[in-house]
């Protein structure tokens, strides 16, 4: 019995001690960073390395393995609860490495770990048949090579060397119980990677609601069998901080996300695939593939060529036929040296865009003419027109801290410039409507039905109320959408065929009216607004908030053909 274990054991003590003598790989030294080194030099780090090593670059002998240790380094380094573990084990799982005892400890005998409760191990101890010392002099050794599902602390399956030499697995002999396949356990664990860290997961709702912010989105496509995925994630990461404020960053999941993938046409190949959503000329956006050199500098450009490009450059002197122009919108122009459009305007266009009309301008210095006339006395400085003509310099002399912080502050800015020029435009509308003799908005009766909702009208606009003062609001709102000039005629008994109408409807009195048009008869709404095409017996119902404004958009996208219309369940009728 004893002759029959003596061979082996003798195999593994040898191979033990010569791997005792080799250097443990320290992910500090594979990086060639402190030990107190930042988050951001780990990355720097890792990224040089990366460049230099990968396979698609250096095809020297050694390259593929040097490069898959340089991401086996980072992967400890930049997670703090893996770095923690090896800066205290020597394990970045928290297991023990190999330490050295202390007086006291296994009776101030060296003592060899590499495992947590319940993993099997193998002791040596003075007095047992193999000595590993002097006589008289001896100390005892504890082996422990972790359990089934690990490898050994060796760098290799031992399991696979008895096999390789003795034709089968340890099992669960006495020689610690190497059982189980390392190998495969080990590729699952190391093989099922989540989301990238700090990246944020996209799926098609998320995508969806991003699809219409006008903000520039970085995307990675991955699997997690796909080698190289957190060097792309390093490099994505980077371009993204560079550009915070400008571009976010996204990651897709195309495991778990695979029909979303083939949709997009995202899915990776042999390695992951980094896709901008650019906003850069299309309001709907697009995806657009970066197939150039994974480096940050070329992907950053490449980021940057794809902002928004929805502010027009013209020349200085175009400014002056602003003023006292009218505008559907409000109009932002930015001043400044530079001789392209700015990152942080083209970001800033995109985010704002059908909010206001953009522009940017070269200007040499701000001792130009025209510059001086605008009231500018410092560059760079923006200049606004709200949407009735009116002028204002809302910023001069900007400083820029970082691009996330401007693209903040300066969003702030043009939020408040929007607000004033929603209150001009309701100043103006009130003025127009006193100006007009304020005319009330018919009540719709039975008498006057057909005069202005019947069959020779193209088009009924009808505000519904359960309140006094909903019915006040809604009046103020449609006299003064009537005056616009999107509106083709006033509502009068004698309507030509060419005209709208206005009307409103208690519908607290009407409940059956308002049953052709919702079976529900609309009644959790305590105002509403429908536009009633009465020859077609078809209608639609406004949505948006109830602000002259927004009412008429709806009417003047009502007149212009781009609002789907319903048939109505039966002709309706007033009592």
């Amino acid at each position: 019995m004893k002759t029959r274990y003596t061979a082996p054991f003798l195999l593994l003590l040898s191979l033990i001690l010569l791997t005792l003598e080799a250097k443990t790989v320290d992910p500090y030294k594979v990086l060639g960073v402190e030990k107190n080194a930042s988050q951001r030099e780990i990355q720097k780090a890792f990224h040089k390395l990366s460049l230099q090593y990968h396979p698609d670059k250096n095809k020297n002998k050694g390259a593929q393995e040097k490069f898959a240790e340089i991401n086996n380094a980072y992967e400890i380094l930049s997670d703090e609860e893996k770095r923690k573990n090896y800066d205290l084990y020597g394990d970045e799982k928290g297991n023990a490495g190999f330490n050295a005892g202390y007086p006291g400890d296994q009776g101030g005998y060296t003592h060899f770990t590499n495992g947590g409760q319940g993993q099997n191990s193998y002791t040596f101890r003075p007095g047992d048949w193999q000595d590993m010392g002097d006589q008289g002099n001896s100390r005892s050794f504890s082996f422990s090579f972790g359990g089934p599902s690990s490898q050994s602390s060796f760098g290799f399956g031992l399991n696979d060397i008895f096999s390789n030499f003795f034709g089968g697995d340890l099992g669960g002999g006495q020689f610690g119980g190497f059982g189980g396949s390392t190998r495969s356990q080990s590729r699952s664990q190391t093989g099922s990677r989540s989301t990238p860290r700090s990246i944020k997961a996209i799926n098609s709702q998320v995508f969806n609601e991003i699809a219409g912010q006008g903000m520039t989105w970085l995307l990675l496509s991955y699997t997690s069998s796909l080698k190289g995925s957190q060097f792309y994630e390093s490099i994505i990461q980077e371009v993204a901080d560079s550009l915070q404020g400008a571009l976010k960053v996204g990651s897709i999941n195309c495991e778990t996300e695979m029909s979303f993938c083939k949709e997009l046409g995202t899915q990776p190949r042999r390695v992951p695939r980094v896709f901008v959503y650019s906003n850069k000329a299309s309001d709907k956006g697009s995806l657009v593939e970066y197939n150039g050199d994974l480096v940050a500098k070329t992907l950053k450009s490449f980021c940057q060529d794809h902002l928004p490009r929805f502010s027009k450059r013209i020349d200085l002197k175009h400014l002056q036929s602003y003023s006292g122009e009218e505008e559907k919108l409000p109009r932002v122009v930015l001043l400044s040296t530079k001789k392209d459009t700015p990152v942080i305007w083209r970001a800033l266009s995109g985010l704002f865009h059908k909010r206001f009309i953009f522009n940017d301008v070269e200007v040499r210095d701000v001792t130009d003419p025209m510059t001086k006339k605008l009231g500018v006395d410092a560059l760079p400085a923006i200049v606004g027109w709200l949407s009735n003509g009116e002028k204002h310099v809302l910023k001069s002399g900007i400083s820029v801290k970082d691009l996330k912080s401007a693209v903040h502050d300066l969003s702030t800015l043009l939020e408040g410039f929007e607000k004033k020029n929603k209150k001009a435009a309701a100043s103006k509308d009130r003025k127009a409507q006193a100006d007009s003799g304020g005319k009330d908005v018919s009540l719709l009766t039975g008498s006057n039905f057909d005069a202005l909702c019947g069959g020779k009208t193209p088009v009924c606009i009808i505000g519904g109320f359960r309140s006094l003062k909903v019915k006040e609001k809604l009046e103020d709102i449609l006299s003064m959408v009537s005056q616009k000039s999107l509106s083709r005629r006033r509502n009068a008994a004698s309507v030509s065929g060419d005209s709208i109408s206005y009307t409103l409807l208690d519908v607290a009195k009407q409940p059956s009216f308002l049953n052709a048009f919702d079976k529900s008869g609309y009644k959790s709404s305590d105002k509403l607004l429908l536009a009633y095409k009465p020859r077609r017996q078809k209608f639609a119902a406004f949505k948006g908030e109830m602000t002259a404004e927004e009412v008429e958009k709806f009417i003047s996208s009502v007149l212009n053909g781009d609002v789907q219309f319903t048939k109505t369940r039966q002709k309706p009728v007033l009592k």
